[in-house]
Order: C-alpha cells, then structure tokens, then sequence
C-alpha cells in the first residue's frame, strides 16, 4: 500500500538542495549554503552523494582565481524528484 520513499532524497539537506535546484538552471555552492544553513563540509557530503546517485551534475572551476563549484539538476535527478513528490501526496492522501 505504502510507496518506499527514495532514501537518497529522504534526507532533510538532499531534499532541500533539490528543491533550489529544480527551480532554477544552476546555482553555486555558496548560494546552496546560504540557502540550506548548513555547513561547507556536510553540504559538500550531500553533493556528493546526489552526484553519485545521478541526479546532480557538479562542476568545479575557477572564478577570478578562487574556486567555485556549481551544480546543476539531471534529467534524472528531476524525474527522481517529481517521483518522491507523487508518493509523498500518496502518502498524504491516504490519510484522509
């Protein structure tokens, strides 16, 4: 009866980064940061798992000499998302 939830996005810093990323083309770590209150080291561990699961794209380069990492959403990474939403309103209306 119940859908599993897709633990990659079950968790509440992956689902906030996913969450800006579908919504805009691309955004850079630092506004990820900003946005989601978490630290450089846990973000950073976050992304990596997104990238590794397919839906996050990472690129990593140089801006006026100083590094600067952006990330994009996957065509999977949105399907996957859209996915998560669908059973969580299954969720919610199986309470009713």
């Amino acid at each position: 009866m119940f859908k599993d939830l897709d633990p990659i996005l079950h968790s509440q810093l992956r689902l906030a980064v996913m969450s800006l990323l579908i919504s805009v083309k691309k955004a850079e770590f630092t506004f990820l940061k900003e946005k989601t209150n978490s630290t450089a080291g846990n973000l950073s561990v976050q992304l990596q798992k997104l990238k590794e699961a397919g839906y996050i794209e990472v690129n990593k380069e140089f801006k006026d000499n100083y590094p600067n990492t952006t990330c994009k959403i996957t065509t999977k990474g949105i399907k996957a998302f859209d996915e998560y939403v669908k059973t969580l309103q299954q969720y919610l209306q199986l309470k009713k």
